[in-house]
């Protein structure tokens, strides 16, 4: 029951998060007080003997994490258990006599200690649960270790830790909790250090809050401590900061406890400078002993530093590699430009690496099997240090991130204007202009032809799109084992975006060329704002996504204009829907239309570029909760068909309007604009088919790997089929070639991982090497700084008044028609909402990503990159959508109280 500093036996299990850390330093030599551990055997035995296990379930599982006061009443009548129960003679022995060893070992006969609480469920991998538990300090005397003991264990059922575990999905039933008892430090000066910024997430900044006395003022926040910031490289000391620090903590002399003084300490620096330096020295020890950034409570006392606790740091988003704490490097998020927030499969990430890596091969970028995407937090990134630090090369991507995400392009011009950025050697070389030359050139005259013939230029090109994704999936049929599976595969990957990109792209240019130069030209010719081009880019045809959320809306209709159908609709829930189509029990008319839709669409889904998740044919679940929505519309006017022809209508109009005010100025003029009008609509919406193309060569791929999971299930190498997708492409191939790899222990562990950065509620959309990461949308101008105001891109113009309804994942959007779509980001797994919404605002995007190409094309006004828009808006919240100006106007403020 009771376990030394120096036991090798202080494991999670036995001395909870706390303690077993406290173990690991005591036994690698660090200044840490002696003390002792009180087991969750300990811990465990007294449950038991009272007879409280069933009691506390019961009180647990009547919880409502939502409800505060339900929190407070399950927390009590569990204390009161806990302080009517006896501790076990047994148990009370073996306290008393540890308590009296610890004494001796200090020179006293009794010893002041702390008692601090040590859960099993704490310091865990990205969850640490600071202050969910309690701690008593100097307590004196065999009875007030037994009852601060038994206190300590009763905290771990305080309403904040009920609440914490509950919304972690950490089952009562699976923690307990030890009890660290140590020797008290009556400190001088104690606080915390971090051995990373935890704000900015920089590996090479130390950050210090100290204050006179004991940490408990600092940690409970009653004191204004000093602030200091070191540069972990150099140890020097970059940024001071005295806080008041008008309160002090001590301990009582004899009669146990802490009493708080009220002093003036403002001019005093808690630390000095030698002790600063001193502290970071032994906390980098400690970060390197553990392997990971910490976060340290130390003690200053009788000219000797202690160490009280250390945890890993959980904020702190994860580096990709390499990484360097000289934060030389900057990557962009892929992921963001894909209008993905969520985490990507290992076996996704190594797909995408495949298709992108073989495009920079085929366009002379980067040599074959040279990785451009690099993994953080299983989101991707790419290194854009060498562009970004290039005069001629940053302009481009300047362009590229003010259409593709421009939150992230004002960071970047920050982090340029403040010299961050360090100019790279000799990024244009001249084999790289060369091979870049070539590749561009190759593909002139294609462009050229498109230009000149727009109409005739796509069939050609989709021609060659549906040979290649013909070739893909008789491959990925023909395959007989897993090892050739992933030969073909690798092979058709590496080739795919390539060969779409020549096929494709190149008619797309003249979209991009003609939408750019209208824009300008408006503006210079009429004196138009920026943006004047997207009225004409409404019901462009020819836009796959567009055309699948058409063809739903008509599925829709066939379900409206069927009685059994209708019926079954409106009165069965979504998961009787979903079962019922699943087991081929829903009325014909709609098991048929449904049938259809998916045998075109069942490929697409929610992160469909991710290899790894799971298909509208695996889980139609969103499909019939769109189709819910659609069927709620009941204005003809407003069905997605008519709002889609009528865009088109006025597309037509603008375009008529515009060329006739050119005309005005020349000629020649209006006949330019006329014809890259007419470019930008017969060839804009092709912009969405190199992607549809790509999904369905990864679905050939993903329908045959989920069947060689299935037979690695049959034989006891996975757990379940979709295992495969977390084991990573290069184990996989060894693996299948032979090797004795176990599967199931890196599927499992990588799951487990993803699982986590699942819960991770922001990605940045930049990242130093150093760890430095940013997360902004984009920020308003001194002209547009209003507290009821929020300010993003423009992608889409119009003016909505509606509801704002707040959407995480669209499996369950429950989206009214009319109501104001708010959400992270976009991909065409959500488009299908889009028919019903009524305005858009998303945190993430730009004019060229997926959502907002489609809410120009149903004239849905639309703003994109506003920061945190998904928290600082609420559901019901009544707002209006400037899709010309990027503004949020907020009509209607909500007060709700954060749980």
């Amino acid at each position: 029951m009771i376990l030394l500093f120096s036991s090798s036996e202080a494991t999670l299990a036995q001395a909870g998060g706390k303690g077993a850390n406290l173990a690991a330093l005591a036994r690698a030599g660090f200044p840490v007080p002696p003390g002792f551990i009180v087991s969750t055997i300990a811990y465990n035995d007294f449950v038991a003997t009272n007879g409280l296990k069933a009691q506390i379930l019961a009180h647990a599982a009547a919880l409502v994490i939502e409800d505060p006061a339900a929190l407070e009443h399950a927390s009590h009548s569990i204390h009161e258990l806990f302080r009517q129960a006896t501790m076990p003679v047994a148990t009370a022995q073996a306290i008393d006599q540890a308590y009296a060893e610890l004494s001796r070992t200090v020179g006293k006969s009794t010893s002041a200690v702390a008692v601090r609480s040590s859960a099993t469920a704490e310091d865990l991998p990205g969850l640490s649960f600071a202050g969910q538990q309690d701690t008593y300090l100097n307590i004196i005397g065999s009875a007030e270790v037994l009852g601060a003991v038994k206190r300590c264990w009763a905290s771990l059922w305080t309403a904040r830790a009920l609440g914490y575990r509950a919304r972690n999905h950490i089952r009562p039933d699976e923690v307990a909790l030890a009890v660290v008892v140590q020797a008290m430090i009556a400190s001088e000066t104690s606080g915390i250090l971090f051995t990373a910024n935890p704000l900015t997430g920089n590996r090479a900044e130390m950050v210090i809050d100290a204050s006179f006395g004991l940490g408990e003022a600092i940690v409970s926040g009653q004191v204004e401590p000093d602030h200091y910031v070191v540069d972990g490289r150099t140890a020097q000391i970059k940024h001071k900061r005295l806080g008041a620090k008008a309160l002090q903590i001590v301990p009582r002399d004899s009669a146990g406890g802490t009493q708080t003084l009220q002093q003036d300490n403002a001019d005093k620096q808690a630390l000095t400078d030698a002790h600063i330096i001193a502290l970071t020295q032994l906390a980098q020890r400690v970060a390197a002993h553990f392997g990971s950034p910490q976060d340290i409570e130390w003690a200053w006392a009788d000219q000797q530093l202690y160490v009280l606790q250390a945890r890993p740091i959980t904020s702190l988003y994860p580096l990709p590699a390499p990484a360097s704490l000289a934060g030389e490097r900057l990557y962009f998020s892929f992921n963001s430009v894909q209008g993905v927030t969520d985490p990507i499969t290992p076996l996704g990430q190594d797909a995408l690496r495949l298709l992108v890596g073989g495009a920079a091969a085929f366009g002379g970028v980067r040599r074959s099997g040279e990785s451009i995407l690099l993994s953080a937090g299983d989101r991707l990134f790419v290194d854009v240090t060498d562009m970004a630090g290039d005069k001629r090369l940053r302009k481009l991507l300047v362009n590229i991130l003010a259409v593709g995400d421009p939150g992230a392009r004002q960071i970047l011009q920050r982090l340029v204007e403040t010299g961050r950025l360090m100019p790279p050697a000799a990024t244009l070389g001249p084999a790289l202009v060369f091979r870049l030359l070539r590749a561009l050139l190759a593909n002139v005259p294609r462009v050229m032809r498109a230009m000149h013939h727009p109409e005739t230029a796509a069939q050609p090109a989709l021609a060659g799109c549906d040979q290649l994704l013909a070739e893909a999936r008789q491959h990925a049929g023909e395959a007989q084992d897993l090892a050739a599976l992933l030969t073909v595969m690798t092979h058709d990957l590496e080739r795919s975006l390539a060969m779409l990109a020549r096929n494709v792209m190149v008619v797309i240019a003249p979209t991009l060329i003609s939408m750019r130069f209208i824009d300008t030209r408006l503006t210079r010719w009429l004196g138009l704002p920026a943006g004047a081009v997207l009225p004409l880019m409404r019901g462009l045809p020819n836009n796959v996504t567009t055309q699948m959320n058409l063809k739903l809306w008509a599925v829709a209709q066939t379900v409206r204009n069927d009685a059994a159908a209708a019926a079954a609709f409106q009165e069965q829930s979504i998961e009787r829907l979903v079962q019922a189509y699943q087991t081929r029990q829903l009325p014909a008319v709609a098991q048929q239309a449904i049938d259809d839709f998916l045998d075109e669409y069942g490929a697409r889904g929610l992160v469909e570029i991710d290899l790894g998740r799971s298909r509208w044919r695996d889980d139609p679940t969103p499909i019939f909760d769109t189709l819910r929505g659609y069927l709620r519309l009941t204005d003809p006017n407003s069905a997605p068909d008519v709002l889609f022809e009528r865009g088109a209508h006025e597309a037509e109009r603008a375009s008529a309007d515009y060329v006739a005010r050119v005309r005005a100025g020349g000629v020649m003029r209006a006949k330019v604009l006329s014809a890259l009008i007419r470019r930008l609509r017969v060839l804009g919406g092709l912009r969405e088919s190199p992607k549809f193309y790509l999904i369905r060569i990864l679905d050939a791929y993903r329908v045959q790997l989920m069947q060689m999971g299935q037979a690695l299930v049959g034989d006891g190498v996975l757990g379940a089929a979709d295992d495969v997708f977390f084991v990573p492409l290069d184990t996989l191939k060894a693996f299948a070639k032979g090797d004795k790899i176990d599967l199931r222990a890196i599927a499992n562990e990588r799951r487990t991982t993803y699982q986590f950065e699942q819960g991770r509620r922001r990605m940045p959309r930049m990242l130093l090497g150093n760890g430095e990461t940013f997360y902004e949308g984009m920020s308003a101008t001194s002209d547009q700084i209003n507290a009821d105001t929020l300010v993003g891109q423009a992608v889409s113009p119009g003016v909505v008044e509606g509801q704002v309804r707040v959407v995480l994942d669209p499996r369950n959007a429950q989206l009214q028609p009319g109501e104001i779509l708010v959400c992270p980001a976009t991909d065409p797994g959500w488009t299908p909402l889009f028919m019903t919404a009524g305005g858009l605002i998303m945190e993430i995007g730009g004019m060229i990503t997926h959502g907002s190409v489609v809410a120009r094309e149903y004239g849905i006004p639309a703003v994109v990159g506003v920061h945190e828009a998904t928290t600082r808006l609420k559901t019901g919240q009544r707002v209006r959508v400037d899709g010309a100006q990027g503004t949020i106007l907020l009509i209607e403020r909500l007060e709700i109280r954060e749980i």
